[in-house]
């Protein structure tokens, strides 16, 4: 019982706390009148995206936590959901794209550590990594794009 209480713990924590950064850091007009590149997929794609990111993290969070609560993949998650729980009111909230840039490479750095600690003891959690990897490093090159652009 303990494990499925802490399991829907880490699901609220993170799908709420992503839903609740997201619902109060609306791109709103700023972010509407910005050139952006060709590649920039349209708003719709962003939340269902984020959704099934953050019940990855969540899950592979709760694993770490499950294995070794005070190790150095539980720490390095602690790392990677303070930095992405950060980037989107630097990025929307304040209107930062350089603070908003430093934040989203330290978070990319922080999920490829993760994976790299991962790879050996936990392959599962390093492979959902993967993804959230890849789209961090779309969003880090959106990100850049948007302040060449702009």
């Amino acid at each position: 019982m303990k494990r499925i209480v802490s399991l829907v713990l880490f699901f609220v924590l993170v799908v709420g706390g992503g839903l609740l950064i997201g619902a109060t850091n609306r791109p709103g007009e700023w972010y509407q009148g910005l050139a952006k590149p060709p590649f920039n997929p349209p708003d719709w794609l962003f939340a269902p995206a984020w959704t099934i990111l953050y019940l990855f993290i969540a899950f592979v969070g709760w694993r770490c936590w499950q294995a070794r609560p005070s190790g150095r993949r539980m720490q390095l998650w602690w790392v990677q959901l303070v930095l992405n729980f950060l980037w989107m009111p630097m990025f929307f909230g304040l209107q930062q794209m350089a603070l908003a840039l430093i934040v989203i490479l330290a978070l990319l750095a922080a999920i490829l550590g993760f994976i790299a600690l991962s790879w050996r003891v936990d392959r599962l959690s390093a492979w959902l990594f993967v993804p959230y990897a890849l789209w961090t490093a779309f969003a880090t090159y959106l990100n850049i794009s948007l302040m060449v652009l702009n």
